[in-house]
């Protein structure tokens, strides 16, 4: 788990405000949940036989009643349960979205933290595929507005459903015995449990024999392949380049049909920057009425280091005014004339505290500041203070502090 500096924090809001504003364009509202659960609710939805469940989440017993309790390991399982409990899909459809901290206790790597933060998305009650589209329209269009459109790759696959995939399964598991020889430990102990998630292996050695594994998409009935060739033609339809990676089966129990992953090459091995799909039976599984779902989670520590190594992050913005001041009585005045100023659209910071004139100059430099509005005893006593701007080769200028704002609006254009 690590801490955001503040040097870091203007990184951070300035993908969340890119963020807020996108989400906004396509209708989402924001959803806020707890960071911690009853532990059943994500054994239920995430699946017992997940890496999640089994190594993953931070559990323990509350003392005060014994409940099982869980740090929230991912964001779609919390926000569904509040959706079912309110009765929000009552004779309606619901675009949410959520942010914050998920924790699981993972091998720390390059962009991964115990503690990290995830942006997701879950759009609730639509059955066709054009939301499964819009979501990749809606992240394309993401990495358009931050520059990284170039470093990622879309990988899509679909699952099917529960029938098909039992199908499939049984095909699967026969030919995985067939070759035990080949299966690492991990793949021998998911076999019988969780089969699918053995042809998701990154074990080198495996990779021959999981490509030459039964298909599911050979045991797609005929609604489930038209829905994975609608939302392929919708993909193509508004230009999303992407490849089918029939090995794409995602690391929780509750998908089916569509499902999909932003990758890149530029952050090693770990390169799923964002990823989801389609859950259209598990607002049931928490106790709603049937209804269907689709939604994705991405990885904002990732997306971060990605922008940070193409540097595509703008600089933070420095505040426009430092107040200087010095004289008896100056900081009341100083503290009336920032105020004003703020009031008038200005950033500013003010010194506090006693400290030199050169000190004072030399942390204004340091602030970033565009501009030193300065006080001292001969301004107080004659309702003025001195604009110099710090980041322009141009004369500072003595003028009534009602006017400081519009000089400054003057020295801008």
């Amino acid at each position: 788990m690590n801490d955001v500096l503040p040097q870091e924090s203007s990184q951070w809001q300035y993908i969340e405000s890119v963020l807020r504003q996108l989400l906004h364009e396509y209708g989402y509202q924001h959803i806020r949940t707890p960071m911690l659960e009853q532990t059943p609710l994500f054994v239920r939805s995430i699946g017992e036989v997940t890496d999640i469940v089994e190594k993953e989440m931070y559990t323990f017993i509350d003392s005060l009643n014994g409940e099982s309790l869980t740090l929230r390991p991912e964001g779609t399982a919390g926000t569904l349960r509040a959706v079912v409990e309110h009765n929000l899909l009552y004779n309606a459809t619901q675009r949410l979205w959520y942010s914050g901290p998920m924790f699981r206790h993972e091998r720390p790597q390059k962009g991964r933290y115990r503690q990290f933060h995830q942006t997701g998305v879950e759009a609730l009650g639509f059955e066709g595929p054009d939301i499964d589209a819009e979501l990749l329209m809606m992240t394309a269009d993401l990495w358009r507005r931050l520059g990284l459109s170039e470093c990622v790759e879309l990988q899509i696959n679909t699952l099917g459903n529960k029938e098909e995939r039992a199908a499939h399964r049984g095909a699967l598991i026969a030919y995985l015995e067939q070759h035990l020889d080949l299966l690492d430990e991990d793949g021998k102990r998911r076999m019988y449990s969780n089969p699918l998630r053995v042809l998701d292996s990154k074990n080198p050695q495996m990779q021959g024999m999981c490509d030459a594994a039964p298909k599911l998409l050979d045991y797609l009935g005929a609604e489930s392949l038209a829905h994975y060739q609608s939302w392929k033609e919708m993909i193509a339809g508004v230009g999303i380049r992407y490849t089918e990676n029939p090995r794409l089966v995602r690391g929780l129990d509750y998908y089916n049909l569509s499902v999909f992953e932003w990758v890149t090459t530029e952050l090693g091995a770990q390169g799923t920057i964002c990823a989801g799909g389609r859950y259209d039976g598990l607002v049931e599984q928490l106790g709603g009425k049937p209804a269907p779902g689709i939604g994705f989670g991405m990885g904002m520590e990732r997306v971060l280091l990605l922008l940070r190594e193409k540097n595509l992050i703008p600089a933070a913005p420095a505040v426009d005014v430092y107040l200087v001041r010095q004289g008896a009585g100056a900081p009341l005045y100083a503290l009336q004339l920032a105020q004003m100023l703020r009031e008038q659209g200005l950033s500013v910071q003010q010194h506090c505290g006693e400290a030199s004139f050169k000190s004072q100059m030399k942390k204004a430099d340091g602030a970033g500041a565009e501009f030193a509005v300065i006080v001292g005893e001969d301004e107080m006593s004659t309702g003025t203070a001195i604009v110099k701007p710090l980041r322009a080769s141009a004369e500072q200028r003595s003028v009534a502090r009602e006017a400081v704002a519009e000089t400054i609006a003057a020295f801008k254009s």
